[in-house]
């Protein structure tokens, strides 16, 4: 008797394999080779070296095989790569109970995604090609929704509210990722670019008419070496702000209705 095919999905391959709607390779060229340790080796590979160091022929070296025999368990780069993101992310982390309020959640939220993304930072290098769609990535969407179920927000407004949190982290991520790339490239640390970059800007403006940038520089707050925890707080501050936005939306909600 013939074997029944799945009915095709219009997903990306990759996407399917994420959810099992896609039959993987029960015998390969290699034993012991499988899709999850294909993903792992990419994985160590990304992490170690960037993004940029990716390439087929390099993780099937890592496992041992050849480049078009790695192609009978991964179909392409682009579905390796959701792949790897869906690993790399995981289930969202368990947070606090949705009864302890909205805010102490998507706090908690926003936190976790961002402590995911700094273990990976080659994540946010991947284009956005569709809102999330894999497995996990769905997952987190489920739980940052299911925290402001109870705000009294319209639909549209808590998936705004998520866009809004979700690219905050993926810029703040962003820029760590371009300051460690940057600073391995130049064999220095961050303060000392930090340090460097305040000088520059001091001498540049001394005599042009830049009455913030001089205020922002007389003020002292610059001066001393770099708390090691500045951009945690700098995350901090900008999440707060985002989430007073929200919570504004929800007491006009309140009040309107």
């Amino acid at each position: 008797m013939a074997k029944r095919e799945r009915p095709r999905t219009g997903l990306p391959a990759g996407v399917e394999a994420a959810w099992g709607l896609r039959e993987r390779p029960g015998r390969g060229p290699a034993r012991g080779l499988d899709v999850t340790r294909i993903v792992t080796a990419a994985i160590g590979i990304a992490d170690a070296e960037g993004l940029a160091a990716l390439s087929m022929s390099r993780v099937a070296a890592e496992v041992g095989v050849s480049a078009m025999a790695l192609y009978r368990y991964v179909e392409s780069k682009d579905d390796l790569l959701i792949l790897m993101e869906d690993a790399a992310i995981g289930p969202p982390q368990p947070g606090p109970d949705p009864e302890r309020g909205w805010r102490a959640g998507m706090e908690h939220w926003t936190r976790a995604h961002r402590a995911v993304l700094r273990q990976h930072l080659w994540v946010v290098r991947i284009p956005i090609g569709t809102p999330p769609l894999s497995p996990h990535g769905v997952g987190w969407m489920e739980q940052a929704l299911a925290y402001l179920r109870g705000t009294g927000l319209p639909a549209g407004e808590k998936l705004g509210a998520l866009m809004t949190l979700n690219g905050y982290v993926r810029s703040n991520v962003s820029l760590l990722a371009d300051i460690e790339e940057a600073t391995r490239a130049e064999g220095t640390e961050w303060e000392d670019v930090e340090r460097r970059y305040w000088r520059l800007l001091a001498e540049l403006t001394a005599s042009g008419p830049f009455p913030a940038i001089k205020e922002l520089l007389a003020s002292g707050e610059l001066e001393g070496p770099p708390e090691a925890d500045e951009m945690d707080g700098d995350f901090e501050f900008g999440m707060a702000t985002i989430l007073d936005g929200v919570a504004a939306r929800i007491r006009t909600h309140a009040r309107d209705t």
